[in-house]
């Protein structure tokens, strides 16, 4: 009895969670305008969508800022784990504190500061800034993932290459950075989602010249949903899963 109480519970909080994503889906597919009802399966939405400039460009420039965003910061997170991890310096443990203060710091208040910086440093407001922007949420993230995973390194290897006269340089490229490739391609691929999801911060931070898709999206949603905004949103949403397969077949086959 328990066993079916428990698969019931399990069950209804799953069907909670993923309704208003199955509808949303659903409703990318109907012919109803307003959704409310069925009134028939079209792809018609969808060619809007491809028909629709705009939201083509925005689309073209979140995923140009979402590429630099989280190359940049994966490369730079990574040695900032190495560092923090394989040397010893003043000021370790509170650089270390800093980089978790930036996650759970409110995105309102980041975005206020960053705002606040690049008007301060005459900044324009546009594509740099949101670079900037991105990369500054992202990178702490980036570093908490690669230093979780340099802690599970068998540190008997590392030391079987300085026995045998290995450079530091040699070490990072023929050990570290093989045995970490796993956590890298994850962690771009979530700074990359993150990039491509973040409203909040951009809504500050961005200037009139260069608009991004979640800003795009967040102002047609103000005048109401339309059946093409369903369709980007569904779109999203299988760019998501496929990259939360891609991160689940690397962490299942490297590590």
């Amino acid at each position: 009895m328990k066993f079916i109480f428990r698969n019931i519970f399990i069950i209804l909080i799953y069907i909670i969670l993923y309704i208003p994503i199955i509808i949303l889906v659903v409703n990318s597919f109907n012919l109803s305008i307003f959704g409310y009802k069925w009134h028939g399966l079209t792809l018609q939405w969808y060619d809007l969508l491809l028909k629709n400039d705009s939201l083509i460009d925005s689309a073209i420039h979140s995923l140009i800022l979402g590429s630099c965003s989280s190359i940049i910061s994966t490369i730079l997170g990574t040695l900032v784990a190495v560092i923090l991890y394989f040397y010893e310096f003043r000021f370790k443990k509170f650089i270390t504190s800093m980089l978790f203060i930036i996650i759970i710091i409110p995105d309102i208040v980041l975005a206020i500061s960053l705002l606040l910086l690049f008007v301060f440093l005459k900044i324009e407001l546009g594509f740099y800034s949101l670079l900037i922007a991105h990369i500054t949420f992202s990178l702490p993230i980036v570093v908490v993932i690669i230093y979780t995973r340099i802690k599970d390194f068998d540190v008997k290897i590392l030391e079987a290459a300085r026995d045998l006269s290995a450079s530091e340089f040699i070490i990072l490229k023929k050990i570290i950075l093989p045995l970490l490739s796993p956590s890298i391609v994850s962690s771009w691929l979530l700074t990359m989602t993150l990039s491509m999801d973040d409203v909040i911060i951009s809504s500050f931070i961005t200037g009139p010249s260069y608009e991004i898709l979640p800003l795009k999206i967040y102002s047609m949603v103000k005048i109401g949903i339309s059946p093409e905004v369903n369709a980007i949103a569904a779109i999203l949403l299988l760019f998501s899963f496929i990259f939360l397969f891609i991160s689940e077949w690397i962490t299942k086959k490297y590590i």
